[in-house]
C-alpha cells in the first residue's frame, strides 16, 4: 500500500456564494494530490508523456462530509491499495486542521497508449516505481 500526503490552503476564488469551497474544486484537488503522489514515486507526467502513456480518468466518486471555507488548510491523504494492471485506483481522504474528515473520493485511471488510444497493461516505468510497495507473486 502506498500513502501520500498533500496539503492545500483553499483560495478565495474556490469558495461559492455560500462561503464554502465549491464542490467541483475537489476534482482539481484530487488531481493535484494524485499528481504529487506519483511525482514522489518518480512517475512524473512528463515521464509518462515521454513513454507515450496517458492516464484518463474513467471513474470518479466523491462524498462530501463537512463544508470547508476560504483559507482553510486541508491535508489530502492519497492511497494506492493494490498494484495496478490496466487500471490504477486512488483513494482520497480530505482532513481539516482538526483531523475531521471533510470529503472522501476515489478515482480510477486507465493506462492508455497515446498513439493507438487503446488501454494497455501497466507500463514498465510505472511497474518499476511501484513494485517495491507491493508483494509481487511470481
Amino acid at each position: 500500500m502506498i500513502v501520500g500526503e498533500y496539503v492545500i490552503r483553499t483560495r478565495y476564488g474556490e469558495v461559492d456564494q455560500m462561503g464554502y469551497v465549491y464542490h467541483a474544486n475537489y476534482v482539481n484537488y484530487c488531481h493535484s494530490a494524485r499528481t504529487d503522489l506519483m511525482r514522489t514515486l518518480g512517475v512524473e507526467d512528463k515521464i509518462l508523456e515521454d513513454h507515450g502513456i496517458m492516464l484518463p480518468v474513467v471513474e470518479m466518486n466523491l462524498k462530501y462530509k463537512k463544508p470547508v471555507g476560504y483559507d482553510e488548510v486541508l491535508t489530502v491523504y492519497t492511497t494506492i491499495r493494490n498494484m495496478p494492471d490496466t487500471r490504477l485506483k486512488f483513494e482520497f481522504d480530505f482532513r481539516n486542521l482538526y483531523d475531521e474528515k471533510v470529503c472522501s473520493a476515489q478515482t480510477t485511471v486507465v493506462f492508455v497508449d497515446s498513439i493507438q488510444r487503446k488501454p494497455k497493461r501497466i507500463p514498465p516505468v510505472v511497474y518499476e516505481a511501484l513494485k517495491k510497495y507491493f508483494k509481487i507473486e511470481v
